[in-house]
């Protein structure tokens, strides 16, 4: 279908990888590297917040956070990003995406920095002041998504377009692991100059006043990777699909596109105004057209996404429960307020090291080969089996002779939610809709992710909870326990291979094949004028 194409498109198609691939990588992956860290770290920190600001005379156990505090705390941040990939998304297609990325990673860098500032030191002052402004860093995150991932594959070639996309979001593992790493070195930092008895020796002083900083710098530090590539950012050009096919403008695509390729690329204006004519006359978003051609394809994006992420974002809010349930971390009150912090980073970092890091990029290197149904069916069967295996002989798994078992079995999930779906629902929607709907498509498949997101973040912090109400955590109404979440997540990664089967495979094909556009360009070319046909001469 090359020969429908513009020119431009055609070249940045069959184009050789260059530097330009690897700089697009980077800028757009240090935007996934702070939305990783910034999501994520605040599970490092809940347990110290409750500590700080919750501790209670004369309790057996260190002060925990309330579960009302608790819930928002964690999910308020899914909340803005949830907003932010709606809108961000929206605007990409209407403003472009480079006027947009800009405004996306300044609202990051100052909310990072603001979240870890509190006007006052009450409680109900410092949690209502970080859920403030971790609903707007969530805001700019929510943007990072439809931008990062259109930006990228309107920049890649067809032939490794996936692996691209799948690269920035990638930069995703290593914000996971820097966080648990930096946790680890400010708790060391700190137990070293502030050394504090366990809690069950003297309650009170287990909590030294300086723990109050750790958690702010922990936060705070997710600004400076965001505030390096804002000016590579802004130096980046319109990508040549939103310029060309969105904004109509022939001369700057091609311009653009020739100081990145290299390679001198002639603007075809005729072209351009022909597909301006033709696309004028075709369907808008939700349209009855649209429904026709994309709605069951949008249908596989959300559902798989918002299924996938009730899992992922479950289990790493609740996987220091799981770490204490098993031994990893030792009971709270044999621990100090700062050591409880190293503890719960070293066990995060130890699955993100073993499993979550390798899983992503196991996906950079084969999604190109053997596709990105195949890697999301495939993750999909392997999380569902390995949550089975765990669940189902729940009580052996909890012997202490059978821990290293269990943490296996749980890094192997962790593994295939990243060597599957977790990369393969960020990859897809950004390659099968048309180019003037590609980021609010991506967008609204984003934001439905995190709507399960906050399903496993809202529900999860009760589900989890012990049946028995003499073992739950203070403030919190008996759940169903770990085994029996466990099993519901099972079965919701059951469904995501089922909704799987809604999604087109798209590797190798270029993007105006995925979305049509080629095909309306054609028909629309042929009803009208015949003579039309041959207005299109390939790039050499």
């Amino acid at each position: 279908m090359a020969g429908d194409q513009l020119n431009v498109l055609n070249a940045l198609d069959v184009a050789k990888t260059q530097w330009y691939h690897f700089t697009a990588i980077v800028v757009a992956g240090m935007g996934f590297f702070t939305d990783a860290y910034d999501l994520f770290c605040i599970s490092l920190v809940t347990k110290l917040l409750g500590r700080i600001y919750y501790h209670v005379d004369g309790s057996v156990k260190p002060g925990n956070l309330p579960p009302n505090v608790s819930a928002v705390v964690n999910g308020v941040a899914f909340v803005g990003t949830l907003t932010g990939q709606l809108f961000f998304g929206w605007l990409g297609d209407k403003l472009g995406r480079k006027k947009v990325y800009g405004m996306t990673l300044m609202v990051m860098v100052i909310c990072s920095i603001a979240s870890g500032l509190s006007f006052g030191n009450k409680p109900k002052t410092v949690m209502t002041t970080l859920c403030f402004f971790r609903f707007w860093l969530g805001f700019g995150i929510g943007g990072d998504y439809p931008l990062s991932a259109t930006i990228m594959s309107e920049y890649a070639n067809k032939k490794t377009r996936g692996a691209f996309i799948a690269a920035v979001f990638a930069m995703q593992g290593f914000g996971i692991l820097t966080g648990g790493i930096f946790a680890i070195i400010i708790a060391a930092v700190f137990e070293a100059r502030f050394p504090a008895p366990a809690y069950q020796v003297d309650a009170l002083m287990s909590t030294v006043p300086q723990a109050d900083y750790v958690w702010r710098i922990i936060l705070m530090v997710g600004a400076l990777p965001a505030a390096m590539t804002y000016y590579s950012r802004s130096k980046m050009p319109e990508t040549a699909r939103y310029t060309a096919l969105v904004a109509k403008d022939a001369k700057l695509a091609a311009s653009n596109m020739s100081k990145v390729l290299q390679v001198e690329i002639e603007a075809e204006h005729q072209r351009v105004e022909e597909i301006s004519r033709d696309q004028s006359r075709q369907f808008g978003l939700f349209s009855k057209e649209f429904m026709k051609r994309h709605g069951l394809h949008l249908l596989g994006t959300t559902s798989t996404w918002f299924l996938l992420d009730i899992a992922f974002y479950s289990q790493n809010l609740f996987q220091k429960d799981i770490f204490s349930a098993i031994g990893w971390i030792p009971p709270a009150q044999t621990m100090n307020a700062i050591q409880e912090v190293f503890k719960i980073a070293r066990a995060q970092t130890l699955i993100a090291l073993c499993s979550t890091v390798p899983g992503y990029w196991f996906t950079v290197a084969f999604i190109d080969i053997i596709g990105r149904f195949a890697i999301q069916m495939m993750g999909f069967f392997f999380m569902t089996v390995f949550m089975f295996a765990l669940a189902i002989p729940y009580d052996h798994w909890t012997h202490k002779d059978n821990r290293i078992g269990f943490v296996a079995m749980y890094s192997l999930t962790f593994f295939f939610a990243n060597f599957g779906p977790n990369a393969t629902t960020f990859v897809v929607p950004a390659e099968i809709f048309p180019a003037r709907f590609r980021s609010t498509c991506h967008g609204i498949s984003a934001a439905s992710g995190k709507l399960g997101a906050m399903v496993g973040a809202f529900g999860f912090l009760y589900l989890a909870q012990s049946p028995d109400k003499n073992k739950t955590e203070h403030g919190y109404p008996p759940g169903i326990g770990v085994k029996n979440s466990l099993i519901v997540l099972g079965v919701v990664n059951l469904l995501g291979m089922v909704f799987t089967l809604l999604v087109p495979e798209s590797k190798g094909k270029s993007l105006e094949e995925m979305s049509g556009e080629n095909e309306n360009n054609d028909e629309s070319n042929s009803g009208s004028n015949s003579n039309n046909q041959n207005t299109t001469v390939s790039a050499a």
